[in-house]
């Protein structure tokens, strides 16, 4: 397929890979962009150190264009800014924030900005600063959300705009695609199909849980402390949740909620880890390669849309 996305990132199929903190690093990136993909390394709150050495393993393991999420609301935000314009990343996703700060530099370093929005306000916004293109993501996600859905969102957004929309939140198959493009999208960030991915670096016992989640083991804790986050059912989540209903103090929230994604990520504990993840969990039965998994998504998104794609 040929359209904006696939122009402006200079990729096969206009498939995005979720920035997920902690996890999408340079042995799922290059493989999601050596599969016609577009990859991303997620900077979080990262060491800088530890981001530039993945930059230059993805250099290594692909040819290919990928980008790396910045995390406006990390600590490191201002110093990552900077570190993608000295390693020459081909584009920048951002979240939870407004990038504006940032816009100009990267581009003057030839740097394509796409940040993350949850409403229509914040993409027009952007849109007149310089972005590039936007992804509309719906609550239906892992990780921090906003409260509007994927089918609502998108087509707002698109019309809202004249750039280039990006949907995600809720999408693992071709039907999802397929539907993200009807809705105005012209390409589809996916983040919780390749948690099931063999490239994919998390713990086995987190992989399982994904695996094995049904449509209803999704919880989001932090609803009341304006930080909503969608992980899947578990102690975890339940003692996050209870702590909310008797209005715990911040701090006590915080300090459970502080390095629980590590947890999740590199020791596999699903009692104390947060294993974020989205609400179409329920459809992902199996682990697979990445190259399966793209060329799977793009022959059912082609077929219900009646292109290559």
């Amino acid at each position: 397929m040929e359209n904006r996305i696939t122009s402006l990132l200079g990729i096969k199929h206009p498939i995005l890979q979720g920035g997920m903190a902690w996890i999408a690093e340079s042995t799922l990136a290059s493989a999601v962009s050596n599969a016609g993909g577009a990859g991303i390394i997620a900077g979080g709150s990262a060491p800088i150190d530890y981001l530039r050495s993945e930059i230059r393993k993805c250099k290594e393991l692909t040819d290919k264009p990928f980008g790396v999420n910045v995390m406006l609301m990390s600590p490191n935000a201002a110093e990552l800014s900077d570190l993608v314009i000295e390693e020459g990343v081909s584009f920048v996703t951002t979240g939870a924030g407004n990038p504006g700060q940032y816009i100009e530099k990267w581009k003057k370093a030839g740097i394509k900005v796409i940040p993350v929005v949850p409403s229509v306000a914040l993409a027009k916004r952007l849109e007149r600063i310089g972005a590039d293109a936007v992804i509309a993501e719906g609550t239906e996600s892992g990780g921090h959300i906003g409260q509007n859905t994927t089918m609502c969102l998108v087509p707002q957004v698109a019309d809202a705009v004249t750039i280039p929309v990006i949907a995600a939140g809720g999408i693992a198959d071709g039907r999802g695609i397929a539907a993200s493009f009807m809705l105005g999208a012209e390409g589809v960030q996916i983040g919780t199909r390749f948690l099931a991915s063999e490239e994919c670096k998390i713990h086995e016992n987190y992989k399982n849980a994904v695996i094995k989640a049904k449509d209803t083991d999704s919880a989001i804790t932090g609803f009341y402390s304006g930080s909503p986050c969608r992980c899947i059912k578990s102690k975890y989540t339940k003692v996050l949740q209870d702590m909310e209903k008797r209005a715990a103090p911040p701090e006590d929230f915080e300090a459970l909620t502080v390095g629980s994604l590590r947890k999740a990520v590199q020791d596999g504990s699903t009692d104390e880890g947060s294993m974020l993840c989205g609400l179409i969990a329920g459809m992902i039965n199996e682990v697979k390669p990445v190259s399966v998994i793209i060329e799977e998504l793009c022959a059912g998104a082609g077929k219900l849309l009646n292109t290559d794609f």
